[in-house]
């Protein structure tokens, strides 16, 4: 075999394992699996490790733009194809997340989970697609304008655009890693029933990892 198409091959194997490597949210994930899991009750101040819980409401929920449904935190990647010669890619035109206040139950302890420095990883479980003889709905063409963008180019013809959408619903179970502090609810605005509340926030050089991927749940995942 040609020792020149053997490098090549090496070197695209190289690049195709670095771009899936240290993809983010495949960093994400791999932090969720690696990290010791503990239960709520169980954490004393400074501790880290993952909380394995079940999300729940405290403020009204909002909703997802593009399915509607109700939820505690949505993110929505919206990419449209871009054309280059012979090639194309997918280029990011929206890349948004928000979220309303919202608990993660571990039995009949909660954690609350500071977003100062959080890395999400969200399954995108509704995609959408717009392109040729496929007109955006209407509900697209609204969240496009939303954000300055448009289903047709200047001619009027559609762009090739996919949408992808992933929530956190009520009783999602969720992966969350973090360093732990005990403050009371009405320390952080929550009603006074839920008692003491363990904060999740980012470790030294480090961020807050949440991810609804079954993946990250891990052993110990409790109901």
């Amino acid at each position: 075999m040609d020792p020149v198409f053997i490098i090549v091959f090496v070197v695209i194997g190289i690049v195709i394992f670095s771009i899936a490597f240290f993809n983010k949210n495949a960093i994400i994930k791999r932090k969720l699996k690696k990290a010791r899991i503990k239960r709520v009750l169980s954490f004393y101040t400074n501790d880290v490790a993952k909380v394995v819980g079940k999300v729940e409401f405290v403020d009204e929920p909002i909703r997802a733009p593009l399915s509607g449904r109700a939820c505690a935190y949505y993110h929505v990647i919206v990419e449209q194809q871009k054309s280059s010669g012979k090639s194309s890619h997918w280029h990011t035109i929206i890349n948004e997340t928000n979220q309303c206040k919202y608990l993660i139950r571990d039995g009949n302890s909660y954690a609350f989970v500071e977003d100062n420095n959080l890395k999400s990883y969200i399954v995108k479980d509704k995609k959408f697609r717009s392109g040729f003889l496929n007109d955006a709905t209407p509900e697209l063409e609204r969240y496009l304008k939303q954000h300055g963008k448009t289903s047709e180019n200047l001619l009027g013809m559609n762009k090739t655009i996919r949408y992808r959408e992933g929530i956190l619903e009520n009783g999602e179970q969720v992966a969350v890693y973090g360093k732990g502090r005990w403050k009371e609810a009405d320390q952080l605005g929550l009603p006074e029933a839920y008692g003491r509340v363990l904060v999740l926030s980012a470790p030294d050089n480090e961020a807050v990892y949440l991810s609804d991927d079954p993946s990250t749940l891990g052993e110990g995942v409790y109901r």
